[in-house]
């Protein structure tokens, strides 16, 4: 899908050889609106965190209460990701996107009043319009490129912003609340939001009517037939949900571990939480562009296997070390390696699924909200039954199964995507 309407729609049945890989400010520019969208949708939650001690006390309500709001954010995006799923290859991206930035726009009006009511109303909306709102973004930039490595690089370059935002939200959102209070960041989120769905909503209606999106009219029970039946695209939603898991679980405890080990004050564990962030965002970016490079080096499958067994032996390894450097490269190479899962992952799903990419990566987001519950829930209980031991035989044994999935990736590595895409449609 072309976000911008003055360039020339991309010919998807042309070979991908023909063309060059356009470069990283090239995409950039063309996804301007793409790329700024996916950086707001994370900043609701990131004030929501930040700020959780003073909206509590402003809505007369205790921080335990109020941060068990967030979780209803989770289960909206579970629910509605999943419900939606099929819907986001039936609609232009563009307004997919427009609908997802105006309930996020609403939602921080509502979260700005600062009443309970409205604070929980906010924690839900957030998670709904997200859940729609991410997976389209991901999609519109992966369609402005076609088919292909290209469409892949986009969507990776999607991700990697919005963990370099993931990683500086805290502080960027910290500065403006001295003038004006997260009241006002919340504001301003919602006005951005709103101006952002404009900007949306000027270029849908500059689009063509024979987009892809507006073709696929496979049935709601059908487009998950048929994406069921594209190998490796139920794997590699299965590996995202695990990867999710154990990172997310990880990171849930990862402040107590280093106080508990190395007696590391808040203060000082932000570097850590910087550290874990920055390998992350450089080691997502530079999958993005390694994978879908004109002349890759390594498959893309091959280096998902790798990743899984990178974030094996260093979240094994990070539970039993006593020496404080070990523990940092660790820490390092653990955000590092689920980077580079997250971007194969979604590399994958975007040149395998083609037309059904919305669904998939709906689906992959909705997968995800599953797994930030599941990897708390399992590292707290094996943190409790047998301490740091019990965590990370959790934590491994998650990284296991997600390996497991991998084999079956590997084997449907050969076949034509598109063409398996087709097949699947027919099919169903």
């Amino acid at each position: 899908m072309s976000i911008d309407a003055k360039e020339p729609a991309v010919d998807r049945e042309a070979p991908e050889a023909e063309e060059p890989l356009p470069g990283d400010l090239r995409m950039a520019r063309a996804l301007w609106p793409v790329l700024l969208a996916s950086a707001v949708g994370l900043l609701p939650f990131t004030i929501f965190s930040t700020y959780l001690v003073p909206i509590a006390e402003e809505a007369g309500s205790s921080v335990a209460a109020m941060g068990g709001l967030r979780g209803l954010g989770g289960l909206a995006a579970l629910l509605v990701g999943t419900a939606l799923a099929p819907f986001i290859d039936r609609v232009r991206k563009d307004w997919a996107a427009v609908g997802g930035l105006v309930a996020l726009g609403a939602s921080a009006a509502l979260g700005a009043s600062g009443d309970f009511i409205l604070l929980a109303v906010f924690c839900l909306l957030v998670g709904a319009s997200t859940s729609v709102l991410n997976p389209a973004l991901t999609a519109a930039a992966a369609d402005r490129f076609g088919t292909g490595k290209a469409a892949g690089r986009a969507a990776t370059l999607v991700t990697a912003v919005q963990s370099m935002t993931a990683m500086l939200a805290a502080p960027v959102v910290a500065l403006p609340a001295l003038l004006w209070g997260w009241q006002g960041d919340l504001v301003a989120v919602s006005v951005g939001s709103l101006l952002l769905a404009v900007v949306f909503c000027a270029r849908a209606r500059r689009k063509d009517s024979d987009e892809a999106g507006n073709t696929q009219r496979l049935s709601y029970l059908a487009s998950f037939k048929a994406l069921g039946a594209i190998r490796g695209a139920v794997p590699l939603l299965l590996i995202s949900l695990l990867r999710t898991a154990v990172f997310m679980g990880y990171l849930a405890y990862l402040a107590a571990y280093y106080d508990d080990r190395f007696q590391l004050a808040p203060g000082l564990f932000a570097l850590v939480w910087t550290l874990s962030g920055a390998s992350f965002f450089v080691s997502n970016l530079l999958t993005g562009r390694l994978t879908n490079a004109d002349r890759p080096r390594i498959s893309t499958e091959r280096l998902l296997a790798i990743g899984l067994f990178a974030a094996l032996a260093s979240v094994v390894g990070f539970y039993f070390t006593h020496w404080l450097p070990l523990a940092l490269a660790l820490t390092s190479l653990h955000a590092a390696s689920h980077a580079v899962v997250a971007a194969c992952a979604v590399s994958l799903l975007v040149r395998r699924c083609d037309s059904l990419r919305g669904s998939a990566l709906s689906l992959n987001a909705a997968g995800q909200s599953f797994g930030v519950f599941v990897g708390a829930a399992l590292g707290g209980a094996g943190l409790g039954l047998a301490g740091y031991p019990g965590i990370a035989a959790v934590f491994g044994a998650l990284v296991v199964a997600a390996l497991g999935a991998a084999v079956l990736v590997l084997r449907a590595g050969h076949e034509e995507p598109e063409d398996e895409a087709n097949d699947a449609q027919a099919s169903a």
